[in-house]
């Protein structure tokens, strides 16, 4: 959808009766509760300015409880923090049915509760599904409203009933107070105590153990209802159950001239503070290690191995980032960087196939942010979104876009080849049958194929099927990336077998596809870097060219734990059957099945 006029729409309508109120109300709800119309450009805000506006007005003319039955409806959530903090405002029933309902990130939680009412503020803590961060910013906002159970509940007053009951039912004398001390403080209770409960004071008990009788007793209630741990606040008494430990993954410090931190993350200051960095130089005055060479030279550190030692939250490797400071005058100042958990085995450096493809990924995250963009205003340019266009100036848009698009399939084939080389991704697992695939892309192909008067004559041995474990989608790229790689470059009057059949090898079950390469194809030492482009627009099989679709699907291939290699004028590709090998023919046969040139 290019262009969301649902709530210009639903401002059009005019409410007159009731149900009509209801309806546009629940139906403002869902459109401003939504978080992307917050963030539609400048020509959409009057719309939503317009929406609050008759938002208030409904919220007059319908009573509050029928509104907040409105957003209590199950299975409604909104995730606008604007709607949350505009409703917190309202009625105690609108705000409690608000704030049960709205389903926001950290960062909104964040931001709102700051400036929500105190009252407001309260609510939220009768939610179960809150983030911790959360929790922790309204504990240290003072919100403690759900630590205690009533003073003057039932179980309360029997437990302290039980505990005052004498030994004996005489009643002991009030010993005499002086002019100058007080009264202890009585409970008031509904009717009269009776004559054989002792007093407060006379028992020694004091209006303090009573309330770490009652805090006893709400955590033994608490722990046999619920057996996880709780994060709710508690009065600070000393016996609080330690939690585990989050895990820290990285922190960001501040380092001074010699090398030494001298600020970091609040979470583990205590810990890191005064720590160096730069290790002793040697004895002919040399660094020791690149972090030394790089302080020395006033240099970035880069992705550079460092230990830790200390308490068992920061101990073991790390990997240190960091950009030199200077003054205003040019004095050098320290660092600033962050330190971050090593993965895996940081002593051992990434492989140059593994540096190289990051730099690509890099380099193509770098280059599809323009072309996207350049895409974007393309589009809006044809589609006339921000005002009518000469049809000149859509068609040359329309173009724009086009090339646009087939520049991102570029990279995102590029991407998909880095990732395989590198096994940062793999193909998915699943099942496709390769005997139809294969046919309905040679289908496909015959009559563009017919037109050059050429063409690709299938063979396929005598079997239902050939199951090979790939996810379906993935199996029809590398074929139709492989067969159209092979049509693009047929001459006129060219015509190639193709065989699609199953062989027993030494690993198990494959199924293999030879086909023969065309002439300009085949007179090419190295395939796999041939530079060869279709001739036409018909068949295309990528944007650089035969050579690198065939070295993608050769990555492919070997990912879904084949192979794709050339055996003389023929491209041959196995890929693993599923099909047990009682129904496949013998070795002999296997290797004596040809290609039909």
């Amino acid at each position: 959808m290019f262009f969301d006029d649902r709530l210009a729409t639903v401002l059009r309508q005019r409410a007159t009766g009731e149900g009509a109120l209801r309806t546009q109300y629940r139906q403002l709800l869902d459109l401003l509760g939504k978080d992307r119309v917050h963030r539609a450009g400048p020509q959409h805000q009057s719309l939503v300015a317009a929406a609050w506006l008759r938002m208030d007005a409904l919220a007059e003319a319908i009573p509050a409880p029928e509104r907040a039955a409105m957003i209590r409806e199950p299975g409604w959530r909104f995730r606008s923090a604007d709607l949350a903090a505009h409703l917190a405002d309202q009625e105690p029933d609108i705000a409690i049915a608000a704030l049960s309902r709205a389903d926001l990130t950290v960062e909104d939680w964040t931001a709102l509760i700051p400036r929500m009412p105190v009252r407001a503020r309260g609510l939220l803590r009768l939610r179960r599904d809150l983030p911790v961060d959360v929790e922790a910013l309204l504990a240290r906002l003072g919100v403690h409203d759900r630590g205690l159970p009533r003073p003057d509940s039932p179980d309360v007053i029997e437990a302290e009933a039980q505990a005052e009951a004498p030994q004996e039912p005489a009643l002991r004398p009030v010993p005499p107070t002086s002019q100058h001390s007080k009264p202890a403080p009585r409970r008031r209770e509904p009717a009269p105590a009776p004559a054989s409960v002792a007093d407060r004071d006379e028992t020694g008990r004091s209006e303090i153990s009573a309330l770490v009788e009652r805090i006893a007793q709400f955590r033994r209630e608490r722990s046999e209802s619920a057996g996880e741990a709780d994060l709710s606040p508690r009065l600070p008494l000393g016996e609080l159950p330690e939690l585990p430990e989050r895990p820290i993954a990285g922190f960001g410090f501040a380092a001074d001239a010699a090398g030494r931190i001298e600020w970091a993350t609040p979470e583990v200051a205590p810990m890191v503070i005064g720590t160096r960095l730069v290790a002793p130089r040697a004895p002919d005055g040399t660094p020791a290690d690149s972090i030394g060479r790089a302080f020395a030279r006033r240099q970035p550190i880069s992705s550079a191995s460092f230990v830790l030692q200390g308490a068992p939250a920061i101990a073991g490797q790390w990997t240190l980032d960091a950009q030199p400071g200077f003054s205003l005058e040019g004095h050098f100042t320290g660092y600033v960087g962050r330190l971050r958990r090593a993965l895996g085995d940081a002593a051992q450096p990434p492989a140059p196939e593994a540096r190289e493809a990051d730099r690509i990924r890099q380099l193509l995250h770098e280059l599809r942010t323009p072309v996207t963009a350049v895409q974007g205003y393309a589009e809006v340019i044809q589609q006339q979104l921000f005002g009518p266009a000469p049809h000149e100036y859509r068609a040359l848009a329309a173009a724009i876009a086009a090339d646009a698009a087939h520049i991102l399939a570029g990279f995102e084939e590029l991407d998909r080849l880095a990732r395989l080389e590198t096994g940062a991704m793999g193909i998915e697992p699943g099942e496709a049958d390769l005997a139809a695939l294969v046919q309905r892309i040679c289908d496909q192909l015959g009559p563009v194929l017919d037109t050059r008067e050429a063409g690709i004559a299938l063979a396929t041995a005598p079997h239902a099927s050939l199951l090979v474990p790939c996810d379906g989608e993935d199996a029809e790229a590398l074929l139709w990336r492989l067969l159209a790689s092979i049509a693009a470059a047929c001459g006129a009057g060219e015509r190639l077998a193709a065989q699609l059949s199953p062989v027993l090898h030494q690993g198990g079950a494959l199924a293999r596809l030879a086909c023969t390469l065309p002439a300009e194809l085949a007179r090419e030492d190295d395939i796999f870097s041939a530079t060869v482009r279709a001739s036409g627009g018909s068949i295309n099989a990528g944007l650089f060219g035969a050579g690198f679709a065939f070295r993608l699907a050769r990555a492919e291939a070997r990912a879904a734990g084949g192979a794709l290699e050339r055996e003389g004028d023929a491209l041959v590709l196995t890929l693993p059957l599923l099909t047990g090998s009682d129904a496949l023919p013998s070795p002999a046969a296997g290797n004596a099945a040809g290609l039909a040139r």
